[in-house]
Formats: C-alpha cells, structure tokens, sequence
C-alpha cells in the first residue's frame, strides 16, 4: 500500500438487519418523493454518457440559490466533491487544518491525497478557536457546520474571519445546512477562498443516489472542474436531483420534522440520564449515563442502531442519535430506558 494510506481502516459498517437506523441521520420521512417518482417513469439509454458536468443540475442549483451554472461542481456524493478538492488545491506532504472533534473522513481524504491533517481542538462549547484554526501552515483548511458529530453551527464572525486571514482554500462543509437555517452561500462571491459543500444524502433523502455539489466563485469551480473525473455522477441520479430540488415543499416538511421534535427528544433524554449538547441539526450527541459501548450494544440488541463516539478524544463516552418523527424518538427514549434499567441493576 502506498505509506500514508497504510494506517487506513475501513469505515463503519454496521450489521444492520431489520434494526431502526438512527446512527446516519437520514431523512426519517422517507425516500424523496419527486426522486422516487422521477426513477420510476424515467427512461434513459443506458448506452449514452451522463452530461461531462451535470450541466442541467447545476443549472437547477443556480436557479435555487440565485447564482450561475459556472459557481457549481457536481459530483457522487459531496465526498467525491471533497476529494477533487483535495487534488485540486494540495500537493503531497501539504497539511489541512481540521477541526476535533469533527468529520472523520476529513482526515482520510487529506492521508489518502498524500497530505496531513493538522487536527485544531474547538473550544470547550464546540466553537471554532480562531487563532489555533489558522496557527498551523497548511494548505486548506475544513469545517463542518453544523459540526458533525456535535451539531452546533460555529459563528459567521468567527468563519469570515478564517476567511479573510487564510491564503489558502477554506472548505465549509453544509451537509446538515438545510436544517440550520442559516448558510454561507450567499457569500460564495464574496470571498475568493471560500468552498461550500452540500449534499443530498440529508434532508434531501437521496443517500443511495449519492449526489453531492460544491459551491464557490467561478474561479474556484472551474479549477475543481478541470480535476473532476468526467460523467462521475450517473443519468438517473442527475435526473433525480434535479427533481428533488423542484420540490422544495418536501424539504420544508422535513425541516419542520426536526424543529419540532428536537426540544422534546432532548428532553426525554435528559429524564433519563443523558446530558445531551444543543443542535442545529437533525441529531443529537450526548453524554451516556452510563458507558457508552454498553449502551450502544444493548440498543443495537433491541434492534436500534446509533452511532458510539465515546472512544474518541474531546467526545469521551458520547453517542449520538438521529432526531427522528415523534413515534421513531419514543421507540428509541422506551428502548434507551431498557438498556439503562437493564445495567444499572448490574
């Protein structure tokens, strides 16, 4: 194996059954209706190439966001909108700065390009610590906002002023932005070295479509453009998309969902023991009453699956769950009281 992807380990891949999944944070509404609708009356040539750039899904997106087809890059899932961010901007052996704690592929992305991750540590309430973010010299710099795993959105101020100090590309990563609020997109133009990446895999409920995009000035996209593999994103998923962001009234109920149902799981996490930190997401990651590999197993034995951070730094002995509909949470608050009931008398 190539040296810096030798220490590499697979990523997680759960035995999942007929379990309850509320450790990806997918849409708990379900497969998106206009997607759905599109697969099943579509008909294509499956001898025919994709469009070179998914021009008209980036021509959709434009619509959306009030921007032009050039601020776009589309690719299969916005991972693969990372990794041509990566070839695009680093040379081997250059560092990118990541936040801790934070996604875990951040990492594996920079190793697997040939390049370190200089890990930052966030502040004690999962903020951005501005003058640790930019100490080390490194080529890029990532962030998720809402952070993953913890779900907080770091401050705007504290974001643009890492854009206006760094020299190099500054990636914000918005998988979770639709459930936020609040974006940095509209300042795409406004700084030559801001990235911003979505997803459909979220709120837009096409995971198994993988179709992600990244947007940015033009200067920036066509540079990530000229690296991207071409054709990388199929016929049917581009069509699928470009459906889905027709049908912006699934993405406002969907939205709605976790607005209302956040407080309340929170809360019924709390009753039992959890000390859970505050989101901007649609999950929620807390402290564990008690340890948080036993809890994990023991739902994951009742047939629900969430996702053990408790094993790794600044995330000690957390677990984090998606926030689901009001029937999913109370399958979930009845199964946690269970395994607590269940150990404590242990």
């Amino acid at each position: 194996m190539r040296s810096t992807a030798k220490h590499l380990r697979r990523y997680y891949n759960p035995d999942v059954g007929n379990a309850l999944r509320m450790d990806t944070n997918t849409n708990v509404l379900g497969s998106n209706p206009a997607a759905e609708k599109f697969i099943r009356s579509c008909k294509i040539d499956a001898n025919d190439y994709p469009n070179t750039y998914s021009d008209r899904l980036r021509d959709e997106l434009a619509s959306l966001y009030g921007l032009e087809r050039e601020n776009f890059v589309v690719g299969s899932g916005s991972d693969e909108v990372l990794d041509i961010a990566f070839k695009t901007f680093t040379e081997w052996n250059d560092g990118t700065i990541v936040p801790v704690p934070s996604y875990s592929l951040y990492d594996y992305f920079a190793n697997v390009n040939g390049g370190d991750a200089y890990a930052v540590d966030l502040t004690d309430d999962f903020q951005l610590d501005v003058d640790a973010m930019l100490k080390p010299k490194a080529k890029m710099i990532i962030m998720p906002s809402p952070n993953n795993p913890t779900g907080n959105l770091f401050k705007s101020k504290d974001v643009e002023e890492i854009l206006e100090r760094s020299k190099g590309p500054v990636i914000v990563d918005e998988a979770y932005g639709e459930y936020a609020g609040t974006s940095m997109i509209p300042k795409v133009n406004e700084f030559d070295n801001l990235i911003v990446m979505r997803t459909f895999s979220k709120a837009y409920a096409m995971a198994g479509l993988r179709v992600g995009y990244s947007i940015s000035n033009k200067n920036i996209a066509d540079m990530m453009n000229c690296v991207k593999i071409p054709y990388s994103l199929n016929t049917i998923s581009e069509g699928a998309a470009i459906a889905a962001v027709k049908d912006q009234d699934f993405i406002k109920r969907s939205v709605d969902l976790v607005n209302r149902n956040r407080g309340s799981l929170a809360n019924g996490l709390k009753k039992l023991g959890f000390e859970p930190y505050p989101s901007d997401a649609n999950f929620i990651l807390m402290i564990s009453p008690i340890d948080h590999s036993v809890f994990t197993d023991g739902l994951k034995e009742k047939g629900v699956l969430i996702r053990d951070f408790g094993s790794k730094r600044r995330t000690e002995n957390c677990v984090r769950t998606t926030i689901g509909s009001e029937e999913l949470n109370n399958i979930l608050l009845k199964k946690a009281e269970e395994v607590i009931s269940e150990n404590s008398k242990k």
